[in-house]
C-alpha cells in the first residue's frame, strides 16, 4: 500500500467482541496513521470468525480458542472468570468461589462452554438438566437476576452487563478466558503488520513497519534526519576542538 494516493486507501476495519476494548490501540493508530482511517466494528461472540471469513473486517479481537485454519492468531491476554449469581445468593458473601461449590447450580449456558463446571455439575451427571432457550447475554444476566440460574463469564462481560440484582465473584477451578488478535493468513499487509506493532507496545520510533498509506523516505536511516544531523554536528565540533571562552 506504500505510495498509494490517500484517496485510494480503504479504511482499516477492526472487529471486537463484547467486553474487549480496542480504544487505546485505536487511539494510537489514529495519532500515527493519518492517511488510513480506522473503523471499529462491534460484533457478538458468535460472529467473531464470520466477520473475518466474510470480509467484513480486516482483523478481529476475539475470544480464544478458535479454529486456526486459514488464520493467523496472536494470544494477547487472559481474563479472570467470574460467576454471576442473584444478589441474595449464598455465593455473594464470599470474595471468590470454587467451581465445585457450584455443582448444584443451573448454568444458563452450554455446559461445553465451561468444561470445568460441566465435569462436576449434578444436573449433567444425573441427566436432569433441561435445555436453555437461546438468549442474548443481556437477557442471560436478566435471567440470573430473576433467580433461575447462574453464568460463568469473563470479568469484562460481567462489568459490561452489571445490574443491581446480580453480583459477580471470581471463580477458581475454571480456565481463564483468553483474548487474541486474528486475521486471515492470506490477507496480511502493511496495515496488519503496523497494528500488530501497536498491540505489542511498539512506539512510533520503534515500529518495524512503514506507516500505512505513507511513502517510505528512502535513504533516511532509522532515527530520522534530526538524529543524523545531531550526530554530524557533534562530530564536527569534536574535530574543531573546544571553544575558548573569556577575555584575552
Amino acid at each position: 500500500m506504500s505510495g498509494v494516493p490517500a484517496e485510494a486507501v480503504s479504511a482499516f476495519r477492526i472487529a471486537f467482541v463484547p467486553g474487549v476494548s480496542p480504544d487505546t490501540w485505536a487511539r494510537k493508530w489514529r495519532d500515527r496513521v493519518r492517511r488510513v482511517p480506522l473503523e471499529l466494528l462491534p460484533v457478538p461472540d458468535e460472529d467473531q470468525l464470520a466477520v473475518l471469513l466474510e470480509g467484513r473486517a480486516d482483523m478481529a479481537l476475539l475470544r480464544l480458542p478458535v479454529d486456526h485454519e486459514g488464520l493467523n492468531v496472536i494470544p494477547l491476554y487472559e481474563e479472570v472468570p467470574v460467576v454471576v449469581v442473584p444478589k441474595d445468593h449464598p455465593a455473594s458473601v464470599f470474595d471468590e468461589v470454587s467451581v465445585t461449590d457450584l455443582a448444584d447450580e443451573h448454568l444458563l449456558q452450554d455446559p461445553d462452554e465451561v468444561p470445568s463446571w460441566r465435569d462436576v455439575a449434578a444436573e449433567v451427571a444425573d441427566g436432569s438438566r433441561f435445555p436453555v432457550p437461546p438468549m442474548t447475554m443481556a437477557q442471560a444476566f436478566e435471567t440470573v437476576g430473576a433467580g433461575t440460574g447462574i453464568l460463568i463469564v469473563p470479568m469484562s462481560l460481567a462489568r459490561l452487563h452489571q445490574r443491581k440484582d446480580v453480583v459477580a465473584r471470581p471463580v477458581t477451578g475454571v480456565e481463564p478466558s483468553r483474548v487474541g488478535l486474528a486475521w486471515l493468513a492470506d490477507h496480511a499487509d502493511e496495515r496488519t503488520e503496523y497494528f500488530i506493532g501497536i498491540v505489542r507496545g511498539r512506539t512510533a520510533n520503534t515500529s518495524r513497519s512503514d506507516v500505512p498509506g505513507q511513502t517510505p523516505r528512502s535513504g533516511t536511516p532509522k532515527g530520522g534526519t534530526g538524529t543524523r544531523a545531531a550526530r554530524t554536528t557533534g562530530a564536527a565540533r569534536k574535530q574543531r576542538g573546544p571553544r575558548r571562552t573569556g577575555r584575552r
